[in-house]
């Protein structure tokens, strides 16, 4: 039963990415003119929430006023939390395995006891939040709600993944609902709380500690193409004003520490700024592609970037393999074989992957670290290379995705020591054939544009 203080979520958004936004559950509930009046309206307090420092450029700068019943800072003091020890935040040799072989892992279980917090695991990361360089990427398997539990964390922006299940999230800002297909940002420093609208659930999460996600530059491809601002969508105010114990659950410096208080910790009844956390449907995404020859770099299917200090390079990019149209002729279609300077790390989320078969499962994941070689797996090649080329659809009903990111990743222990890690992964390139001639004179390129006459 929801009480006049205690209010349904009703899910309804604002559209745009990093607008400055306006949101009030109460009618007047924004002061006028200012930011902090001696009294605010309704008896509220203001406080912001500051995404960058004080002092960056206007164009750059984020940060949000909240007004909400309560300060957040009426808490009891954090101390350790002990339930959850697979949350790595600093990756050194003492914490993780380094290795230059392609990983590759099985669904993990979901519990039957956890939820979105007890069942956060890191798989892989780089570098010390505590100096704001570098990324961890966790996975989530939760089988309960967050009861009078929220999360936070200090150490960077969450861009969260679900791969079964919908997530109801909780925020300061307002209630959001994603599904799988969908994504969500939370970002630094911000409070939520999820609940399992469908049972179990499982995805991926990229945690960044330096800088925010923006969307990439768009360059020669012109002023519109593939993910579109006005699909973004940041939750409106709605707020609880209530007694009941709660549970404060921040991430800082890649450890988890708790803190009791006696209300909700979202009570934030309006709230103004461009600093607030949103959601995206992927099936939005406009796709741009070669329609003439050759397999374009995966960098046009980029959703968000996290740049980093050096131009044309990333802290992390998020990118997405969505159903497309594949059209080119004389050209071997699938991802090609390479070796890159960015490592990767692939989790699919539900159908089959173009460039691998059998055993890349949905909820499965890989990591391909810097510089290691990667590409389709044998089957692959073979349908590749002897089917006929013509214009089709291709990744239908299904959604894999990639996070790359300029650091050297290292799968963590609780990672690499899992019943669920495929030892066999290498296997799948074995048997790609040898099809080398030296008496093989080359053939005439009939469908490349030079040879058309």
């Amino acid at each position: 039963m929801f009480t006049e203080d205690k209010q349904p979520n009703s899910y309804t958004y604002q559209s745009g990415f990093g607008n400055h936004f306006s949101s009030e559950a109460l009618d007047g509930a924004l002061p006028v003119g200012q930011n902090t009046p001696q009294i605010c309206p309704y008896g509220l307090y203001a406080e912001q929430l500051s995404g960058t420092a004080f002092t960056v450029g206007r164009s750059g700068n984020q940060r949000t006023w909240l007004y909400r019943i309560r300060p957040s800072v009426m808490h009891l003091p954090f101390e350790p939390y002990t339930k959850n020890s697979h949350i790595i935040g600093i990756f050194d040799s003492q914490t993780t395995d380094p290795t230059p072989t392609q990983n590759r892992w099985m669904p993990f279980p979901i519990p039957e006891d956890s939820d979105f917090v007890d069942g956060l695991r890191t798989v892989s990361g780089a570098g010390d939040p505590t100096v704001k360089n570098g990324i961890a990427i966790h996975v989530y398997a939760a089988s309960q709600s967050m009861n009078c539990r929220a999360f936070t964390s200090s150490d960077g922006d969450m861009l969260i993944v679900p791969q079964q299940g919908r997530l109801d999230i909780t925020t300061e800002f307002g209630p959001i609902m994603v599904a799988p297909n969908e994504i969500a940002v939370i970002q630094r420093g911000m409070r939520f709380s999820v609940a399992l609208p469908d049972g179990p659930s499982r995805g991926f999460v990229l945690e960044v500690y330096d800088g925010h996600f923006e969307l990439p530059d768009l360059g020669p491809i012109g002023a519109n193409g593939l993910a579109n601002p006005r699909d973004f969508q940041t939750p409106t105010a709605q707020f609880e004003n209530t007694t009941d114990g709660w549970t404060i659950i921040s991430k800082s410096q890649g450890t988890l520490f708790a803190a009791k208080q006696g209300h909700s910790p979202f009570d934030v009844v309006a709230w103004h700024g461009n600093y607030a956390p949103f959601k995206y449907n992927l099936a939005n995404f406009n796709v741009v592609n070669s329609v003439s020859f050759d397999h374009i770099d995966p960098s046009i299917f980029t959703v968000l970037t996290c740049k980093s200090a050096h131009p044309g390079t990333a802290v992390a990019d998020f990118v997405i393999f969505p159903p497309r149209f594949e059209v080119q002729m004389d050209t071997f279609r699938p991802p090609y074989f390479h070796r890159n300077c960015m490592s990767e790390f692939i989790g699919l989320l539900f159908g089959n992957y173009e460039a691998k078969q059998g055993k890349f499962l949905p909820g499965g994941c890989s990591i391909h670290s810097t510089m290691t070689p990667h590409g389709p797996d044998a089957a692959t090649v073979q349908s590749a290379t002897t089917r006929e080329l013509r214009p089709g659809r291709i990744a239908d009903n299904s959604q894999t995705f990639m996070f790359e990111t300029m650091f050297q990743l290292r799968a963590t222990k609780w990672a690499a020591e899992h019943s669920h890690r495929d030892s066999d992964y290498y296997k799948v390139w074995q048997d790609i054939p040898v099809t080398f001639d030296p008496d093989q004179k080359p053939g005439t390129n009939t469908h490349h544009p030079g040879n058309e006459h």
